[in-house]
């Protein structure tokens, strides 16, 4: 508004009952059609489309489901990786943001949660532990699954209690699921880079083993995939690496059953880099055969499984019969 409607709407609304009483509790100085006036603006926002009002709902946690989609792992959630949300919440005396759900349909459950598994699981510990008054505060939106997800991602993307690999695995289902396996098409709509969401995707292709290797998929880092990646495209790497792995999550395995301790991503990764610049077997020198009328010679050279033999161009072809032999007589 100009200054000459706020005069005018400072007019009008001090001729109210609300106003004068306002004014009169404010020492007549002026303050209350101030406020009226903001009250006002707030109104001529929402009627210019500038301002959404939104209805929250307060529900029962055990209503509401994950996503089958959600890009954190519930299963994951404890008392421990969310105590500081189940504090802040208790001494808030409530949920301060909403989860954003949609309605589903379901016998068993009214919503289903997009963002905001750990507020769910907060407020679901709390219930369950002697806070039976806390209830959980939700968003209901009408979404397709590719606008759900793209929601979930710019809400957790920065959160750092979300694991690469759990994101990684995320980006690597959705480019298949909406975007028909074009990466391109992804990054734009995430408005990301090819270059960092290719990152991700190579993460997800990790091996099983490799993945098994580390204590749990929240140790295994982006960084880790881009370490890994050119020593399990080596063919000779690749098998002692895959044996590496599984040597390693054989002892995570002990671990979770109590006998020893974990080997950190750290140890993981120097083990796995370790064999990977193991020394590869020196390439066998080549030799000779030559043809006893001194007509040239043709050489061999085992390479893996294979063997190459090299012939020399303008050999007659008696010369090569000759050394053939030699060759055969000597290898075979």
């Amino acid at each position: 508004m100009t200054k000459r409607h706020d005069d005018i709407f400072d007019a009008v609304l001090s001729g109210t009952p609300d106003a004068r009483r306002a004014g009169d509790e404010a020492g007549g100085k002026g303050r209350a059609p101030a406020r009226f006036l903001k009250r006002g603006n707030a109104i001529s926002d929402r009627l210019s489309g500038e301002n959404e009002e939104k209805t929250l709902h307060w529900v029962d946690p055990a209503r509401c489901r994950m996503w089958a989609r959600h890009n954190r792992d519930y299963d994951l959630l404890t008392e421990e990786t969310c105590s500081d949300l189940i504090e802040g919440i208790r001494a808030q005396g409530r949920q301060e943001f909403p989860a954003v759900v949609r309605r589903i349909d379901d016998p068993d459950f009214d919503f289903e949660v997009i963002c905001g598994a750990r507020r769910h699981f907060a407020v679901s510990w709390l219930r369950a532990n002697n806070y039976p008054q806390f209830k959980y505060l939700i968003d209901v939106r009408d979404l397709s699954d590719e606008e759900a997800f793209r929601l979930a991602d710019i809400e957790n993307r920065d959160r750092e209690d979300i694991s690469d690999y759990e994101r990684a695995v995320d980006y690597a289902e959705a480019v298949k699921l909406y975007y028909g396996g074009r990466q391109k098409a992804m990054a734009e709509r995430l408005e990301v880079s090819e270059v960092w969401l290719s990152r991700y995707l190579e993460l997800a292709r990790l091996p099983q083993q490799i993945v098994a290797a580390f204590p749990t998929v929240r140790d295994l880092r982006e960084l880790h995939a881009r370490t890994l990646k050119p020593l399990l495209k080596d063919a000779a790497n690749r098998e002692a690496l895959l044996k590496c792995a599984r040597s390693i999550a054989a002892r995570q395995d002990q671990a979770r059953a109590g006998q020893g301790g974990f080997v950190d991503a750290q140890k993981v990764m120097s083990e796995l880099r370790a064999v990977g610049a193991a020394p590869k077997p020196k390439t066998a020198l080549k030799k000779t055969y030559a043809a006893p009328s001194g007509g040239g010679e043709i050489t061999l050279q085992r390479r893996g499984k294979k063997l190459q033999i090299e012939v020399p161009a303008g050999m007659s072809r008696s010369d090569l019969e000759a050394a053939f032999a030699r060759l055969l007589d000597a290898e075979y």
